[in-house]
C-alpha cells in the first residue's frame, strides 16, 4: 500500500505517534514559523499549523505549511469552517495539495468572539461533517461538490478533531462516528487532564469500534503556570481541569517543572488506554518545550 502521508504511514504500522502544533506568526514574515520547524524536526511525525487561532489574524496556515515542508518537516494544515463558504474550503484544499500538503484536519474553529475582532460574520456555509464529505469526495471521486472532475485529485490523510469533555457527554462518542462515516481517518481530542472521563469516552468508542476505523491522537498540554491551570478550569468551556492538577501546580516551587511532569504521567497513562493510537501535544506558545517532552516520554526520534 503506498501512504499519501508520513503520518499515516507511521499510524497504519501500528507505532504510537506523535504530532505537536506550530502557531503561525501576526506577522507576513515566515522566519517564525521556519525557525521552529527547525527546532522540531525529528520529534513528530507532523505539526498542525492552526488556522487563525482563537480568531486572531495570523499567517495563513496553508503559507505556513509551505514553509514546513521547505524545512524539512510534515504539515497537517488545520482549515476552518468559520472564515471559508464552500468555494473557498475546495479552493484551498486544492491550493494545499498542489504545495505538497498531505495531511487535512477539517474543523469549525473558535468563535469569533474570542479574538479582537468581534464584529467579524462567521461563514459556517459548511460544518466540519460536510467539509469532510466534500473533501472525500475531492480526494476519492475527483470532483468537486458542483460536480465539476478535477484534472488532478488532491490526496489528503484526512483528519478531524473530538471532544471527550464537551456536553452532553453521551454524544460525544456519537458525534465522532458521524464525522468518521463522513471520512475521518485521524482525530484530535481536546486535551486531556481529566484521564477518567477520558476512559469512559474511550470505553464508549470501542464500543462503537470506532477504534478499528478511526486513529485516536489524545490531546495534552504542557502546563506553565497554576493561572493557565485555573484558567482552563475556569474559563474555557469543553475543559475538564480537576482540582488536583491545579493544586499541583498552585503548590509546585518550579511550575514549569510540575507542568511538564504533570504531562508526562498523563502521556504514559494514555498510552496504555486501548484505542489511543498517538498523542498530539499542544505547547501553546511553548513549542521549545516539545522536544524535551517527546525525548523524555520515551517517543524520540520519531521514524
Amino acid at each position: 500500500m503506498s501512504y499519501r502521508s508520513n503520518l499515516e504511514r507511521v499510524l497504519a504500522s501500528g507505532r504510537f505517534a506523535v504530532t505537536a502544533e506550530i502557531g503561525p506568526p501576526k506577522s507576513a514574515s515566515g522566519d517564525a514559523v521556519r525557525q521552529r520547524a527547525r527546532m522540531l524536526r525529528g520529534h513528530a511525525d507532523a505539526f498542525n499549523l492552526t488556522d487563525n487561532q482563537t480568531a486572531i489574524v495570523r499567517l495563513s496556515s496553508v503559507a505556513s505549511a509551505a514553509l514546513c515542508i521547505q524545512e524539512g518537516i510534515e504539515p497537517v494544515v488545520q482549515m476552518t469552517c468559520r472564515d471559508r463558504n464552500r468555494i473557498a474550503l475546495q479552493s484551498d484544499l486544492l491550493g494545499a495539495a498542489s504545495l505538497g500538503v498531505r495531511n487535512v484536519l477539517c474543523l469549525s474553529g473558535d468563535h469569533q468572539t474570542f479574538g479582537n475582532q468581534k464584529g467579524a460574520k462567521n461563514v459556517y456555509d459548511l460544518d466540519p461533517i460536510q467539509e469532510l464529505v466534500v473533501f472525500r469526495r475531492m480526494r476519492d471521486e475527483g470532483m468537486v461538490w458542483g460536480g465539476d472532475a478535477l484534472e488532478q485529485a488532491p490526496q489528503v490523510f484526512l483528519g478531524a478533531t473530538t471532544n471527550p469533555f464537551a456536553d452532553p457527554f453521551e454524544l460525544r462518542a456519537v458525534r465522532l462516528a458521524k464525522k468518521v462515516s463522513a471520512g475521518a481517518e485521524f482525530v484530535q481530542t481536546q486535551a486531556v487532564f481529566d484521564l477518567e472521563r477520558f476512559e469512559r469516552f474511550m470505553e464508549q468508542v470501542r464500543e462503537r469500534r470506532l477504534d478499528e476505523k478511526v486513529h485516536v491522537l489524545a490531546g495534552v498540554i504542557p502546563l506553565r503556570s497554576a493561572g493557565a491551570a485555573r484558567y482552563m478550569r475556569d474559563k474555557v468551556s469543553g475543559m475538564s481541569v480537576p482540582d488536583e492538577i491545579v493544586d499541583r501546580m498552585k503548590n509546585a516551587p518550579e511550575p514549569k517543572k510540575e507542568g511538564v511532569r504533570i504531562c508526562l504521567e498523563t502521556i504514559e497513562q494514555l498510552r496504555s488506554v486501548r484505542g489511543v493510537h498517538g498523542i498530539h501535544i499542544m505547547a501553546i506558545g511553548w513549542e521549545d518545550i516539545v522536544p524535551e517532552v517527546v525525548e523524555q516520554a520515551g517517543l524520540s526520534p520519531r521514524p
